[in-house]
C-alpha cells in the first residue's frame, strides 16, 4: 500500500471517528433523555424483547452477524473493517457518554428541560443524520440497517436515506402492537415521534450525502489553455476534453477546456486558472449527476436484448 493510500485510509478513520462522536453526543443529549423511539437493529431487538422476552443483545448480535457476513461478500473487506471499527467505537462512546449525562438518581439530564420532547427530537435527529452521512461518505458504516442501505445503494440508484426510511417504518410501526408500551394513546405518541425521528434523520442523511457529491461543469476559454489543463490535471487528477472553438466577434480559432469536477474542488480550480491567466473566460454550471470513471456509477439494469456482445 503506497503512502497516498495509507493517508486516505487514515483520513477515513479520522472522519468516521468524528461522525461517531457527533452521533453519540446527539443521541445521549437530545434523544435518550426524552425516551425518543428510534429504528435500526436496536429497535428490532427492543420490539422482539417486549413481545417475546428474548434478550435484546442476542437479537442484536444475531442480526448484525448475518449483516456483517453479507457486507463481506457484497461490500468487501475494506467496508467491513470500517464497519467493525465503527460498531465497537460507537458502543464504547455511547457507554462513556451515558455515564457522563446520567444524574445521581439514575435519570438522564434533559438539556432543553421538561416538555420539550419534540424540539429535542428535531435537533438530535438533524445531528444524527449528519453524523451518519459523515460515516458513509468516508466508506464506513455503523452496522445494522446501514449495511442493508449501503448494499442496496451499491447496485441500485436508491438513496441511503430512503432505504433506511423503509426499514424503520416497519420497525417503529410495530410498536403499535406491543402492549407493554402502555395504553394505545401512549403507543400512538411513540410511533408518531418515531416517524418524525426517522423522517428528519433520513432527510438530513440524504441532504448531506447529495451536497458532498454535487458536481459542476467548467468551460474554460483561455490563450494559455494548455498550461491551465496541465495544472488542473496535476492538482486534481481529473481528465478533461479540449474542444475546438471559433470566436464569432474576433474570428479567431480558440481552444475550450471542458471539465467535470466535484463542487468542493471549484475553489482550487478557480485559483489555478487565476494564477495562470487572470483574464480567462470561465463558465461554471451545476449538473444533476455525473456518472463514469472518477464519479458515480450507473446503477441501472440493462435488458439482455440491449447488451452489446464483446
Amino acid at each position: 500500500m503506497n503512502k497516498q493510500a495509507i493517508m486516505s485510509e487514515v483520513r477515513d478513520y479520522f472522519n468516521i471517528t468524528l461522525g461517531l462522536m457527533l452521533y453519540t453526543f446527539a443521541f445521549t443529549v437530545f434523544l435518550l433523555p426524552y425516551e425518543i423511539v428510534t429504528g435500526g437493529i436496536a429497535g428490532i431487538g427492543a420490539v422482539v424483547f417486549y413481545a417475546t422476552k428474548f434478550p435484546v443483545q442476542y437479537t442484536f448480535f444475531i442480526i448484525n452477524a448475518v449483516l456483517i457476513v453479507a457486507a463481506l461478500k457484497i461490500l468487501g473487506w475494506r467496508f467491513l473493517m470500517k464497519t467493525i471499527y465503527a460498531t465497537f467505537m460507537l458502543t464504547a462512546l455511547l457507554e462513556l457518554a451515558q455515564d457522563v449525562v446520567m444524574q445521581p438518581d439514575g435519570t438522564f439530564y434533559k438539556l432543553l428541560g421538561e416538555g420539550n420532547d419534540f424540539m429535542s427530537l428535531v435537533i438530535g435527529c438533524m445531528m444524527t443524520g449528519t453524523a451518519l452521512a459523515i460515516v458513509f461518505l468516508n466508506n464506513g458504516s455503523t452496522g445494522g440497517t446501514d449495511i442493508i442501505a449501503a448494499s442496496v445503494n451499491k447496485y441500485r440508484n436508491i438513496s441511503l436515506g430512503r432505504v433506511i426510511l423503509l426499514i424503520d417504518i416497519c420497525i417503529i410501526g410495530s410498536c403499535l402492537f406491543i402492549d407493554t408500551f402502555g395504553p394505545v394513546e401512549m403507543r400512538c405518541k411513540k410511533v408518531v415521534f418515531g416517524f418524525c425521528t426517522m423522517f428528519i434523520e433520513c432527510s438530513m442523511l440524504d441532504y448531506v450525502m447529495n451536497w458532498q457529491r454535487q458536481s459542476v461543469q467548467f468551460f474554460i476559454f483561455s490563450k494559455r489553455w494548455q498550461e491551465i489543463a496541465n495544472a488542473i490535471a496535476k492538482t486534481t487528477d481529473h481528465s478533461m476534453t479540449i474542444l475546438d472553438g471559433h470566436g464569432w466577434y474576433s474570428g479567431k480559432e480558440t481552444k475550450v477546456i471542458c471539465l467535470m469536477a466535484r463542487k468542493r474542488e471549484s475553489v482550487t480550480i478557480f485559483r489555478l486558472i487565476k494564477a495562470l491567466d487572470p483574464n480567462a473566460f470561465v463558465s461554471q454550471g451545476a449538473v444533476t449527476g455525473v456518472y463514469g470513471e472518477g464519479f458515480d456509477q450507473i446503477k441501472v439494469k440493462v435488458p439482455k436484448k440491449l447488451k452489446v456482445k464483446n
